[in-house]
């Protein structure tokens, strides 16, 4: 008797074990399923900040090719000058067709480590960046324009520095990653505060040089024809603005920030 009651007392436990170990599987198979697949990740929503981080170099790779291309100019190097400008267009095409697919791609999810609105702002905004490249290279170009000699250092300066402003705020897109890990703690976002300081007084600087090559093209106004003069003046602000542009972009993300 006792060792028919044992046998059954290791059956139950087996079938226990059995039983228990299959829904063990059953459930862990259940979990992954949820967390592999659309279920959680449509809550969630998968990062932008990535692809806008992609987005931002691309604009930054856009701007920069104003040096070789003002380079160009100076050196009234008309086929260099096309090859540059054709670069530009291109990237910027490139720019322009990343911002596309990070909209069709972004997700509404109810959980997005970033407001949906907020990343949508910001692709704009550093979108528009790139834009004032091309029309700077496209005014130049569509008209044949030459820089003056004595304004020519100051005018690449300025190329210069706005390329500054763009790799600055470049460098504050990067560190979206740390802020979001961080759960936009505290040392992070004064972290980030002072790239954005160091981005508003970059803009500052190009609005002094701004001023600086008007004041110089004022005194060349009686030499030069009237029309090239009113050009001169606009690609001076028209090159100015892609460090404004790019400061917008530091703008947007210190309201992310102050949500």
């Amino acid at each position: 008797m006792t060792i028919l009651l044992q046998k059954k007392f290791d059956i139950d436990v087996k079938l226990r074990a059995k039983q228990t170990n299959r829904f063990t599987r059953a459930a862990w198979k259940f979990w992954e399923k949820i967390m592999s697949g659309s279920y959680l990740s449509g809550i969630f929503g998968s990062s932008p900040v990535t692809p806008l981080q992609e987005h931002m170099e691309k604009v930054v790779s856009c701007v920069s090719e104003l040096v070789p291309f003002t380079e160009a100019v100076l050196a009234r190097d008309e086929q260099r000058r096309s090859k540059h400008h054709q670069n530009i267009i291109d990237m910027e095409q490139e720019a322009d067709a990343l911002k596309k697919e990070l909209r069709l791609r972004l997700p509404s999810s109810l959980f997005m480590p970033v407001d949906r609105r907020d990343v949508l702002e910001v692709l704009t905004m550093q979108d528009m960046v790139a834009g004032g490249a091309r029309d700077v290279a496209g005014l130049i170009s569509g008209r044949n324009m030459h820089i003056p000699d004595t304004m020519a250092a100051l005018y690449m300066a300025l190329v210069q520095r706005c390329i500054d402003a763009c790799n600055q705020a470049h460098a504050t897109i990067r560190e979206l990653d740390e802020l979001i890990e961080t759960g936009f703690g505290k040392t992070e976002r004064v972290r980030v505060g002072g790239f954005l300081h160091t981005l508003d007084e970059i803009e500052q600087d190009t609005d002094e040089q701004q001023v600086v090559l008007r004041g110089k093209l004022f005194k060349l106004e009686e030499e030069l024809h009237p029309v090239n003069v009113m050009f001169l003046y606009k690609v001076i602000d028209n090159t100015g603005g892609i460090a404004d542009r790019a400061q917008r972009v530091g703008s947007r993300l210190q309201l992310m920030l102050a949500r």
